[in-house]
């Protein structure tokens, strides 16, 4: 679905990680940590073509993204949610109104009682006629969520999205991500959460990647 062969990335002051090779399988659930600055958020953006490899090959669906034009690039996204560290959204909007976006941005209908459900689903039922401004941390990353997954993706790419939420509103989220991947959806996040990890080990069949030393390692079974 994503694979990663022989890949390096260099902002220009030497790689930041180099010779990394993995696949993430149709249905896996990953989580990427290692230290601030080692390229977690990097890896991510090379997971979605927002950048390209220095070196190596990056595919999408079986395809290498250096082939894709933009617009082939832009039908790939489609199916590829993805939750940023800051989620931003259009504060004149409701809350309904922007978690349709990624279907109304590309022309693609979505009906009411779809937008209703997704809502009630990430807890955010009476909140649909609500301004951003007006929701709570934890509010704004379970929207953050309806939004990426409103296009039903194969793969949901995440990237710290508890890093500024409570243990209980972490858990609830990450309960929603491995209720996703039990219907078939791939879930890699990036986190610097052990707590997180081992919480969701424990209730799903997740593969511990770290980047560490400008590579990418398989972490220890004591996570």
């Amino acid at each position: 679905m994503i694979a990663f062969d022989d890949v390096a990335h260099d902002y220009g002051g030497g790689p930041l990680f180099r010779e990394v090779s993995v696949r993430l399988e149709p249905g896996s659930f990953h989580f990427l940590t290692g230290p601030s600055g080692a390229g977690k958020s990097t890896f991510l953006k090379l997971c979605y073509g927002e950048l390209l490899p220095s070196s190596g090959r990056v595919s999408l669906m079986d395809r290498d993204v250096r082939t894709l034009s933009r617009d082939g690039l832009a039908e790939l996204r489609q199916r590829i949610g993805v939750v940023h560290q800051d989620c931003q959204f259009l504060d004149h909007l409701s809350v309904e109104q922007n978690v349709g976006l990624p279907m109304t941005a590309t022309g693609r209908s979505v009906s009411e009682n779809d937008l209703s459900d997704l809502l009630g689903w990430v807890g955010l039922g009476s909140h649909a006629e609500a301004l951003p401004p007006t929701l709570s941390g934890g509010e704004r990353q379970r929207a953050a969520l309806a939004r990426a997954v409103i296009a039903a993706p194969n793969v949901l790419l995440a990237d710290e999205p508890t890093g500024n939420l409570d243990w209980d509103m972490s858990q609830r989220l990450l309960m929603l991500m491995i209720e996703l991947n039990r219907m078939g959806t791939s879930i890699l996040i990036a986190t610097h959460d052990l707590q997180l990890i081992r919480f969701a080990k424990a209730q799903v069949n997740a593969r511990v990647l770290r980047i560490a030393g400008r590579r990418l390692q398989v972490a220890g079974a004591g996570l």
